[in-house]
């Protein structure tokens, strides 16, 4: 029998086949070592996977790469998630990854989550966050004495507001005793209780650098401190639970220190400019407080004080004529009533009831003319005192004083400037009028 030989290809396409109908490699879950990683900025990535005994050749699309929360690195253990398939130009098998993650940190994914969730049901990350102060005069940082976040803030800090103090409270921000350090610090900046302002900050690094602060105790703390808390943890991407229950968050320890103070020469300005906005509003108070100064003094109450009374002399008038009228009211009404009487009497025939009648008429006649007589009496001396009232305030009783004015043809003379010499002028006393002629005129100055 004549044997039968295959082509490579075929082959090939055979065990491609084989590959791809295999249901147990159609999913395949792997751990070991990245090696011959070199990163394609927006391209496919190419690299392998090995451990101890073996090494297997990975691809991963552009696709997937991009969804990747990590930076794969060279030597870097991970756990990865894909197919495994044949390709067929190289004759090699290799496994397309859909889905990657650092070995180790997906139990602390996990744990991160269930914590989130925790705090998130109690309310500590919707919590009411505290302001701020603008002016802060003392800031406590929580961070390590050597990295570059305390730096960063330092000068920050002094650029921009160089009047606040800064007092850091060394601190490790990695490791196991990391959280407890953190919690410590937390807990002697709210006991001084002299601290206007906290920033808690670290570096960047991967989740298990970071893991301090997604610790609940951590968290628990910054949520109970009374001082503002300012976080600032890992990069821009990284948010642990410590940014979450902060008050603030900020992306880099330079932002934390910029939302932590003003820029004092900013403030400067903004103090210059309010202080001319204040003499500006002075001097507008005191130009209208001297104009409505000006009008008041320009009234014609201080000008011609003889129009206040005006009004009273004729509101006297006016009660006067009501008074008259009231007493003429009261008159006529009296007299209707004797009239009736007297009718009363007559349609009575008794005599004794008409000398009674006529006895009660002369009575209430006696005491009508009584009461009227005091009636008069009393209007009169009201009368009277309302004329002495009105007599005080009169320009004649001014001019029973010696004082007198001056008309020309009938019009009040107000100053020299309107005589002339050989002019004919009245001058007017309390008890009359003398006429005569002006032989010169000697105005104040010429005095």
């Amino acid at each position: 029998m004549e044997q039968q030989y295959l082509t490579v290809t075929a082959l090939t396409k055979y065990l491609k086949r084989k590959f791809d109908a295999d249901p147990y490699l159609e999913r395949v879950y792997l751990t070991g070592e990245i090696s011959n990683f070199r990163l394609r900025p927006n391209a496919h990535q190419y690299f392998s996977l090995k451990d101890d005994g073996a090494k297997i050749s990975a691809i991963m699309f552009k696709s997937a790469f991009q969804k990747l929360k990590f930076q794969p690195k060279e030597g870097m253990k991970v756990l990865v998630v894909g197919r495994v398939s044949l390709y067929e130009n190289g004759g090699s098998y290799q496994i397309y990854v859909e889905h990657m993650e650092p070995d180790g940190v997906g139990a602390l994914y996990q744990a991160l989550a269930e914590l989130r969730e925790k705090l998130g049901k109690e309310g500590l990350f919707e919590g009411p966050k505290k302001m701020l102060p603008r002016y802060p005069k003392r800031i406590a940082v929580i961070t390590s004495p050597s990295g570059a976040v305390i730096r960063d803030i330092i000068t920050t800090v002094k650029r921009r507001y160089p009047i606040a103090q800064l007092v850091l409270f060394p601190t490790l921000v990695q490791g196991d005793q990391a959280a407890d350090d953190i919690v410590r610090n937390i807990q002697k900046v709210e006991e001084s209780g002299t601290f206007d302002t906290m920033i808690i900050g670290r570096g960047g690094g991967s989740i298990e650098d970071l893991w301090p602060f997604n610790e609940e105790r951590v968290a628990r703390a910054i949520y109970e401190a009374k001082t503002p808390i300012i976080s600032s943890v890992g990069h821009e991407t990284d948010v642990t639970i410590a940014d979450m229950v902060a008050d603030v968050r900020a992306a880099t320890p330079t932002a934390a220190a910029e939302l932590a103070v003003p820029v004092l020469n900013e403030e400067l300005l903004k103090i210059k400019d309010r202080q001319t906005r204040l003499e500006q509003s002075f001097l507008y108070q005191l130009k209208q407080k001297t104009d409505r100064y000006q009008r008041l003094k320009n009234s014609y109450v201080f000008k011609q004080p003889d129009r206040l009374y005006e009004g009273q002399t004729i509101k006297l008038d006016r009660v006067t004529q009501r008074l008259i009228q009231s007493m003429e009211a009261v008159y006529h009404q009296k007299q209707r009533t004797a009239q009736e009487i007297i009718g009363q009497f007559r349609q009575q025939s008794p005599q004794s009831q008409i000398r009674e009648g006529q006895q009660r008429l002369k009575f209430l006649d006696e005491s009508l003319h009584n009461r009227m007589e005091q009636y008069m009496k009393d209007k009169q001396k009201q009368f009277s005192s309302a004329i002495q009232q009105l007599d005080l305030l009169s320009p004649l009783k001014i001019m029973g004083r010696g004082y007198s004015y001056t008309t020309k043809e009938q019009q009040v003379v107000k100053s020299v400037t309107e005589l002339k010499p050989k002019e004919k002028i009245q001058i007017h006393y309390v008890d009359g009028i003398v006429e005569t002629m002006i032989e010169k005129v000697l105005p104040a100055e010429e005095e």
